[in-house]
């Protein structure tokens, strides 16, 4: 790869993530001023676009499945980070940001990523093939996720208001994690080829599985010193995200309350923000006909929003106080519900059209129109 599109690759990515850290050092003591929120809010937004992008840079060369599973860990991290953030605030409805955020995070996933791919790869190429084991199993580990962290706490008797106890919140963190660990342990060792794009014919029947050893069958990885500099910039991206929303925070939650829309749209929008460039990302890989990659990017996200983030709240907990509400509420549960059988239905023959998109996206916006009018 030549210096000149070393350049014309990476130039916004380099200086964006830089900018924003700077912008963090200088602005930390004070940032009330409106200009300087838009300036943070500008910044904190191209370093979640350049963190995804060296996500990206880093996934592609290690490969596939591998790549998915690390952007969507990228993406989690700054989640976790502005649930954290917010959590601290110590506002009255800092007990449900997580049950919020992660639920917000599961919709989009589920309903909008995969919704959006399906459709957009459907669009362009008829039909649509992914593996329908694969792609099962990590419906199947979703389900179970949200299940035993955001369903369950609603009906347990030993803490009120949709609470676990301390005993009930280390068992759901620690069976979290061994779910989480369990899938990947599978889509990367012992099942690493029921995540491959596969191949169809006109029908949209599998035909075969993309094996190529970078994961791209139409690009050559990055060089190692190239995947390097992504991960260093990666990180630098990642931590000026975190501190400049813990800034930004304040003004998030003043624009939703005097819009006098529902405090849990704070998390709604938290949600959006950090999956919006995977998103991106997703619907890249449906108009190149890989949608198994898209697949794999949704679900990897939302188990990773699940097995992740309710760990480290529940870790967080000790030092931090107060209650933690995780047990969604009566109208969340059906549109959970509902959002399941759908997925299930798209998922088992194995091939989608536009169809199976539509209807996915129709239920994110029956979430979204709950959310700002319960």
């Amino acid at each position: 790869m030549t210096t000149t599109t070393l350049r014309g690759r990476f130039q916004w990515t380099v200086v964006v993530p830089i900018l924003a850290a700077a912008l963090l050092v200088v602005t930390w003591s004070n940032h009330e001023h409106p200009v300087v929120l838009a300036a943070i809010g500008a910044a904190l937004v191209g370093a979640v676009l350049a963190a995804v992008h060296h996500a990206e840079v880093v996934a592609h060369r290690v490969g596939e499945p591998f790549g998915s599973l690390i952007l969507a860990v990228a993406v989690t991290v700054i989640e976790v980070g502005l649930i954290l953030m917010l959590m601290s605030s110590g506002s009255d409805a800092a007990s449900t940001y997580a049950r919020d955020t992660v639920f917000a995070a599961v919709m989009i996933t589920v309903n909008g990523i995969v919704g959006l791919s399906l459709l957009v790869g459907a669009s362009k190429h008829h039909l649509v093939s992914f593996n329908a084991s694969g792609t099962g199993s990590a419906l199947a580990t979703v389900i179970a996720l949200a299940g035993v962290t955001l369903v369950l706490p609603r009906f347990t008797t030993s803490a009120p208001d949709g609470a676990y106890t301390p005993f009930q919140l280390g068992f759901a963190a620690v069976a979290s994690l061994v779910l989480y660990g369990a899938f990947v342990f599978t889509q990367t060792v012992r099942h690493r080829d029921f995540f491959l794009p596969v191949t169809s014919d006109r029908y949209g029947r599998v035909t075969g599985v993309i094996r190529d050893e970078d994961g791209d069958d139409h690009a050559d990885p990055p060089a190692v010193k190239e995947a390097w500099l992504s991960l260093g910039l990666l990180v630098v991206a990642l931590v000026s995200v975190v501190f400049l929303a813990k800034m930004l925070s304040p003004t998030i939650e003043y624009g939703v309350t005097a819009a006098g829309l529902p405090y849990g749209l704070v998390g709604v929008v938290i949600a959006f923000l950090v999956l919006a460039p995977e998103s991106i990302a997703a619907v890249r890989n449906a108009l190149r006909d890989r949608v198994q990659v898209s697949l794999n990017l949704a679900y990897g996200s939302a188990m990773a929003s699940i097995g992740l983030t309710i760990p480290t709240i529940a870790v967080a907990m000790i030092w931090m106080g107060g209650p933690l509400t995780l047990g969604l509420e009566p109208v969340q549960m059906v549109l959970l519900a509902v959002s399941v059988v759908t997925a299930m239905l798209s998922i088992a023959p194995g091939r989608a059209n536009t169809l199976q998109g539509v209807v996915h996206l129709v239920l994110l916006a029956a979430f979204l129109a709950v959310s700002i009018q319960p």
